[in-house]
């Protein structure tokens, strides 16, 4: 399927590994040019040289910073020439007992999580609209429909920013003018940061890492875990032509995990 977005020009943040990475290779495969952002600077440039010597590529721009910051977003959309697909990616926040998070803990959660999508929306979907065209896709987390009980950071980040968007997705202003916004909510994708927290979980229990991890992708009912590129491609589809119809969705990928019916 042609998904008639080559040409078009993508920011992809937090894209220098893991699913941010496949929605990036996904989307250079369409043909669009990217600015890709992460803030290691050798990793993002590795990254770039791999996205650039995809068949069929576009342009490929990097920005090393912290898009969670005013500085971070502004090199950002400035490297951009229009921003037509916005993907919105931050690492998660730790795990841990809320009795022990102060205030600023719960500043950072929200300012990566929650206000930088929101500021980025912010700062392109407006000119989105002018030209008729705009896709942006939040990557939030299975947390959303299914909250864990050690990732309270994260659940009202990203459920505060889930909130934020299904009303703002729906104003006829930008759903009229072919300006769409989803969410995707990953549940276990074989990714780095899953293995750091998996290895982290083994040096607090005692456990061995690969009882955790096979522990883990055997309670799956796919009996696997998640592959970045399939996360990728979803993103991609996402942001294609075809999907014009679609705003304010939370499209969830855990593999079936989640037991509800809705």
């Amino acid at each position: 399927m042609d998904l008639g977005i080559k040409g078009k020009w993508a920011l992809v943040c937090a894209a220098s590994k893991g699913l941010g990475r496949g929605c990036a290779e996904a989307l250079a495969d369409e043909g669009v040019n990217l600015v890709i952002t992460a803030r290691g600077a050798e990793a993002l440039e590795a990254t770039a040289a791999a996205l650039r010597a995809r068949p069929g590529a576009g342009e490929v721009r990097t920005v090393a910073g912290d898009i969670t910051t005013p500085e971070g977003r502004a090199a950002a959309l400035a490297a951009c020439p229009q921003v037509d697909i916005l993907i919105n990616n931050a690492g998660g926040p730790p795990a841990g007992d809320f009795r022990e998070w102060t205030r600023e803990t719960w500043i950072a959660a929200l300012d990566a999580n929650m206000l930088t999508p929101i500021e980025l929306i912010k700062a392109t979907v407006d000119a989105m609209a002018v030209r008729g065209f705009g896709r942006i896709v939040n990557i939030t987390s299975a947390a959303v429909k299914a909250p864990y009980e050690s990732l309270g950071l994260s659940n009202g980040a990203r459920t505060g920013l889930t909130g934020f968007v299904a009303g703002l997705a729906r104003q006829s202003k930008l759903a009229s003018r072919n300006v769409t916004i989803n969410n995707l909510l990953p549940g276990p994708f074989d990714t780095e940061r899953l293995r750091s927290n998996t290895a982290a979980v083994a040096q607090r229990s005692g456990e061995s890492f690969d009882a955790l991890w096979d522990g883990r992708r055997m309670s799956n009912p796919t009996r696997r875990f998640g592959d970045p590129a399939e996360f990728g491609a979803m993103c991609a589809f996402l942001c294609s032509v075809h999907t014009g119809y679609v705003t304010g969705q939370n499209v969830l990928m855990d593999g079936g995990a989640y037991p509800g019916t809705f």
